[in-house]
Parts: structure tokens; sequence; C-alpha cells
């Protein structure tokens, strides 16, 4: 078994010597055994926290690397015209805690907007078709926002000191 134990950031795919591919709920473990695409059995052996991103690249402990690959999954994906309706959609879906994947459709086109992608949530379906989205069900590789402090350069994980799970009820509503 390779002990994979350190992250490099994103690598070339002619860089690894096995790849891995693995729906959003599994990239989001430091601690995971599973089985490469090429049959080899590795061991995540990683630091909490970071999802593993399509495209990183892991070192094993006996120096061979392997690719992240995000795997096709279900999703929905929420499209609205851009500008207030989608800062308004992306708003109150990020309020409710869940992790949103944002884009934009191809800005050349008229009338094209912007979209949200989530997992499958009726609850969040609902909400979106609400706030005036039109929804597409389908299986897209799904690779959320990681948050304004990954993209200052920060690790969250490396200034919360407390050691306990953060698995809650989500059921609420936040009226603001």
């Amino acid at each position: 078994m390779w002990k994979l134990t350190e992250r490099l950031g994103p690598i070339e795919a002619n860089k690894a010597s096995d790849t891995l591919t693995l729906p959003y709920e599994l990239r989001i473990r430091g601690r995971l055994r599973a089985m490469s695409d090429a049959g080899r059995e590795l061991g995540l052996f990683l630091d909490r926290g970071p999802v593993l991103r399509d495209g990183e690249g892991l070192r094993a402990e006996s120096g061979e690397l392997v690719r992240i690959q995000a795997a096709v999954e279900p999703v929905v994906t929420a499209r609205i015209a851009a500008g207030l309706p989608l800062a308004r959609l992306a708003y109150h879906l990020g309020n409710r805690h869940v992790q949103l994947a944002l884009g934009e459709d191809d800005p050349s086109s008229p009338g094209q907007g912007g979209y949200v992608r989530f997992p499958p949530d009726h609850v969040l379906e609902e909400l979106a078709e609400r706030l005036g989205a039109s929804l597409e069900h389908h299986l897209a590789t799904f690779d959320p926002e990681p948050g304004a402090y990954a993209h200052a350069g920060h690790d969250h994980s490396s200034h919360h000191t407390d050691n306990h799970e953060h698995a809650h009820s989500h059921e609420h509503d936040h009226e603001h």
C-alpha cells in the first residue's frame, strides 16, 4: 500500500505515477483507504481540513506521486441572471452553510448569467427556484469554492485549535 502523506498542490498529469478519482464527500477527508484508478491500494494520511482539489498531487512516503481527479457525480446547477439576482442566490444558499461552486455562463451570449452548483437537496432547490433560478439536475464534477481564507493563503485549520467536530443540523433558517 502506498501511504500518501504530503500535499503538493496542482501537478501536471504526466508527473503522476497514478490517479485517484474521488467524489467531493471523500475529497474532504484526511484519512482514507482507497483503490487508485490503476488498482493500487492507497492510504491517505493527510492533515484535516483542506479539500483535495481536482489536479492536486500527493506524494507517497516511498516517493510516488498520485494526482487527484474529481469524480463526476449528481449535482444541481441553478442558473440565474448575472448581477444582483446571482448575488442574492449565492448569498441565500451560502447562508445555509453548504458548499457551493460558482461560475458564469458564456459571457458572449446575450442574456446569459451565472450559476451556483450544489449537491442535490430539495430544500436548497426550492429556495433557488423561489429566487428565480432555473434548475438542471445532471452529472458533473463538484469542486466548490475553497473560501476566503484559502484564497488569501491562510489555512483555517492552523488557526482553529479546538479538537471537536462541527457536525450539527442545518435544518434551521437564518432570518436577517
